[in-house]
């Protein structure tokens, strides 16, 4: 609110002093009321890319520990992903997970824990991030449709998790605060700029 003088003396002299009123009040407004900063989340603004910073780093680890704990646990012959494929039946990718736990069991057996630690540290550290999220998509969507049934209905943790990799795609994530954003500096992008697609 800003007020205005009466009776002045110029039409200048009342222009000036109305607006030195209204620039008193409006910082005296502001100090007594921090809210009144600005405060953007616009997709290229600095929140926007704290939150799809952490996001990143958040998904990374969740996925870098699952890997990291069955190496641990079992090395490269994490048994249960062949026999999880095997159990897929009745699902809409028919026979194929079946085909795929008989026949490379001993490839996923070392791809499950590999994979996930890979995708889980490539997130963290922002590196490939689009790359990792593929394979990040393909696990989750894998572990989704494993649940044939779907007790909790079609949108349950694995579909949120598939999103969540979805999401690193579309807004390039690795491109903020990762690795991603150095590597797209690099000579070798420039000279090959589809390389992109796998970053950010």
């Amino acid at each position: 609110m800003c007020f205005h003088s009466v009776g002045t003396p110029s039409p200048l002299y009342a222009t000036v002093v109305r607006n030195s009123i209204c620039e008193v009040t409006q910082m005296s407004y502001q100090a007594a009321n921090p809210l009144a900063d600005d405060f953007e989340l616009e997709l290229g603004g600095a929140w926007t890319a704290y939150w799809l910073a952490f996001l990143r780093v958040v998904t990374g680890w969740w996925f870098f520990h699952a890997g990291v704990t069955k190496l641990i646990e079992n090395g490269l012959a994490y048994s249960y992903g062949p026999t999880y494929l095997k159990q897929m039946t009745g699902t809409a990718l028919g026979p194929l997970p079946v085909l795929m736990g008989e026949y490379l069991g001993w490839l996923i057996q070392a791809m499950v824990p590999l994979g996930e630690t890979l995708i889980g540290l490539g997130l963290m550290v922002g590196a490939l991030v689009r790359l990792a999220s593929v394979f990040g998509v393909f696990f989750m969507a894998l572990f989704w449709i494993g649940n044939a049934e779907f007790g909790h209905g079609l949108v349950n943790s694995d579909f949120m998790g598939m999103l969540l990799f979805m999401t690193m795609i579309v807004l390039a994530t690795g491109r903020y605060y990762g690795l991603d954003a150095i590597i797209e500096k690099t000579t070798l992008v420039k000279r090959h700029p589809k390389l992109r697609y796998l970053l950010g």
